[in-house]
């Protein structure tokens, strides 16, 4: 019993979002099987990989007013000061931007970045550029929401990318939100943007890998200069 309890702990939930996509894939792959041997273990192999794409971690948030978490799994792909989107309604000058680039390797259920109330959510369609270009944040399609934090405004943009088609978002406007919690994902390989309140300081750096939910990216209204970065 000890050691499938042990399995089990290694296993991931999976999303409900992931259930249609698992089954076609597994449909696909006993009709593989059928036609050809070797075609029906490629499915099977797509099929676990896509069970492994829709994995759903439980994570430890941090909870403090100021502090920010990272709403996506991935690589931080760029942090510098950057025009926010007209959608979000956060002023025309540059802000703190942090981006987190997901592969599709990386779980893509995004989480809340600060708690407070969901003060806008607007989606703008656009087209599939690769996210991990810089245009994307403006020639993407995107969901974008305002995130009424005690400590400031947060803005936090999904943004579809070369092969992601779908972008799912599981709040709405008026709704109190807590830090680490669940707000949506997209399918499949994409970027979230992070739009922080003016002279917050970010606490990652390019290259850096980050977890949904448990990454502190930034603390707003902290007074201490950025962190430097060694690669190791």
């Amino acid at each position: 019993m000890s050691v499938v309890n042990s399995i089990r702990s290694q296993l991931s939930p999976i999303n409900p979002e992931g259930y249609p996509f698992i089954g076609a894939f597994a449909l696909a792959s006993l009709v593989l099987f059928l036609l050809w041997t070797p075609l029906g273990w490629l499915g099977t192999v797509l099929t676990l990989w896509c069970a492994y794409f829709f994995r759903d971690p439980p994570r430890v948030t941090p909870v403090s007013d100021r502090l920010v978490v990272s709403p996506a799994d991935g690589r931080v792909s760029l942090v510098a000061d950057a025009l926010p989107p007209p959608e979000l309604a956060l002023g025309d000058k540059p802000l703190p931007r942090v981006s987190v680039f997901m592969s599709v390797f990386d779980c893509h259920v995004n989480r809340a970045p600060v708690s407070g109330p969901i003060e806008r959510i607007v989606y703008t369609p656009g087209k599939f550029l690769n996210a991990d270009l810089d245009k994307a944040s403006e020639d993407n399609e995107r969901n974008a929401l305002v995130i009424g934090a005690a400590a400031g405004r947060v803005g936090v943009v999904q943004i579809a990318g070369l092969i992601a088609r779908r972008i799912v978002c599981w709040v709405k406007e008026g709704q109190q939100i807590g830090a680490g919690e669940r707000i949506g994902m997209i399918r499949f390989g994409s970027r979230v943007d992070v739009y922080l309140p003016a002279g917050t300081v970010p606490l990652v750096s390019v290259g850096q890998t980050s977890l949904a939910g448990e990454t502190i990216i930034a603390e707003i209204g902290a007074a201490e200069p950025a962190p430097s970065f060694r690669a190791g």
